[in-house]
């Protein structure tokens, strides 16, 4: 079974409420999972899994809770070609920058050579009012591969 660091980007709480369902689903198959809303780069386990679950703001902003592993990813971190992970970008289509927080921390990991184990997941908001459904049936095309 895998061991999973769950990084939460958020301001008013879909991406938790996404987050708490991909959590729960890893837990009943047996996988190890840790939540982070405030998440600092010491407390993350390069050697699990990372699960990335984040909401866009404003023009395709991170959110505020989001920014200081972001710049201290991009600041400080050496490269992470160990690392694997999953991204899930939750975004409304009517602004121009979609899910621009779920792409800039994607693009950033990708720099830093970590691996994503799956394509990113967007999210649209005009198009679904449970994000946690598609993030779920995403999540289990390929958690049996974890």
């Amino acid at each position: 079974m895998a061991a999973v660091e769950i990084i939460i980007g958020t301001v008013y709480g879909s991406a938790v409420l996404v987050a708490e369902t991909l959590e729960q689903a890893l837990l009943d198959a047996g996988h190890s999972v840790r939540l982070h809303e405030d998440a600092v780069l010491a407390e993350l386990d390069k050697d699990r899994l990372w699960l990335v679950v984040t909401s866009t703001t404003g023009q395709g902003d991170l959110p505020p809770n989001l920014i200081p592993l972001f710049e201290e990813l991009r600041e400080s971190s050496p490269p992470l070609p160990g690392l694997r992970y999953a991204l899930v970008a939750l975004g409304d289509s009517s602004y121009d920058n979609f899910c621009g927080a779920g792409r800039q921390f994607d693009e950033l990991l990708q720099e830093l050579q970590a691996r994503a184990i799956t394509e990113r997941l967007e999210v649209d908001a005009t198009e679904t009012l449970e994000p946690e459904e598609p993030a779920l049936a995403w999540l289990q095309g390929w958690m049996g591969d974890i």
